[in-house]
């Protein structure tokens, strides 16, 4: 599957989930900000978002034993939970927080190992809001952990994962549906490598996974 073709998928996956908890938008009056104008976004603190997000690796430069490599790591679809909190009206910092398991195969061996990711990312973006819309950009940190790993005898075992740490693009919007729910559409990108060790000569592997991070779901502020 190509990598339009995954991203359309979780495009989808996200869709639905917007489309579940969408409602009723704001009324004006209720949500009015000081100069009339429509704001339900003003003087917000705290946004907290549960999500369904698709993780879509994106994976290039593989390597084992110095050697190219071309791994296959499959998509993962998995429920996410998000935290905001907002240093002034435009300007907030998120943490997302999911684990997101991938089975990791070799052309010629098939599937060498499981892995379970714990890829907490933290990034500082910019909002603005045009009435109940709003949309924001954000550039931050990931750091991913391998929580868990199944390695199968294919190219000998897993010694061990490193731990990494990738920067993160992201865009997306939230929309208002009243004074405290909204719901939400949000894509992120990593930039991401992955290090091993595999039990046999302790041989050395690595990929860049740059995965796709897309979803959709349902938030409450305050």
């Amino acid at each position: 599957m190509n990598v339009l073709k995954k991203v359309g998928y979780a495009l989808a996956v996200g869709a639905v989930a917007v489309m579940a908890g969408a409602g009723t938008p704001a009324k004006a009056a209720d949500v009015a900000g000081s100069d009339g104008a429509y704001n339900p976004w003003q003087d917000l603190s705290w946004l907290i978002r549960g999500r369904v997000i698709g993780v879509i690796p994106d994976e290039n430069d593989g390597r084992l034993g110095g050697a190219r490599a071309a791994y296959s790591v499959d998509n993962a679809v998995m429920p996410e939970l998000d935290i905001s909190y907002f240093l002034t009206d435009n300007i907030a910092l998120e943490l997302i927080l999911a684990v997101s398991p991938h089975d990791v195969s070799l052309p010629g061996a098939g599937k060498i190992t499981e892995v379970l990711l714990l890829p907490p990312t933290l990034t500082l973006q910019y909002h603005q809001a045009f009435g109940a819309f709003k949309p924001y950009v954000g550039v931050g940190l990931n750091y991913t952990v391998v929580l868990d790993s199944d390695a199968t005898a294919a190219i000998g075992g897993i010694d061990k994962w490193d731990d990494s740490f990738g920067v993160a693009l992201q865009f997306g919007f939230d929309y208002a549906i009243d004074d405290h729910w909204s719901v939400n559409l949000d894509v992120k990108k990593l930039f991401l490598n992955m290090d091993a060790r595999v039990t046999a000569a302790r041989t050395k592997a690595s990929v860049d996974l740059d995965p796709w991070i897309i979803g959709g779901g349902i938030g409450y502020r305050f």
